[in-house]
């Protein structure tokens, strides 16, 4: 059976393939990803349930999902936020952009798939072929 989150996120890959517009699907963050900004005297971080806001007034705003269930899960805070890729693009400055890449939640994958895709004249040595049973 397919989950709500399930559901939610292939609607969103549909719709980001019709329009061939990546910058709709969510990169995934380690929560302490906002930590910096709510020690910042100037920022304001507020929050719902599932949604928050970064602010720093004047300069640049972001918004970003919370994870749900993990919070309950954890006992604490948040575990996970997640933001549109189009949105660190055009909201967060380049300034900020090692600080949010430093609490990234990678997802599983291949490394040397990763690798080539990185660098197109890359040769990996991965082995032989193998069947795919």
């Amino acid at each position: 059976m397919t989950s709500g989150v399930e559901v939610i996120q292939q609607s969103l890959l549909r719709r980001a393939l019709a329009a061939r517009d990546g910058g709709r699907l969510h990169v995934r963050f380690h929560a302490s990803v906002v930590d910096r900004y709510r020690a910042l005297a100037n920022a304001g971080v507020v929050r719902t349930r599932t949604v928050g806001r970064i602010a720093i007034p004047g300069r640049w705003s972001l918004d970003f999902g919370i994870v749900e269930g993990a919070e309950e899960a954890a006992g604490a805070g948040p575990v996970e936020v997640h933001v549109p890729f189009q949105d660190l693009v055009e909201r967060l400055p380049d300034s900020e952009w090692e600080h949010w890449i430093g609490h990234l939640v990678a997802s599983p994958a291949s490394v040397a798939f990763v690798q080539m895709r990185m660098t197109p004249t890359a040769c990996i040595d991965d082995g032989e072929t193998q069947d795919w049973a």
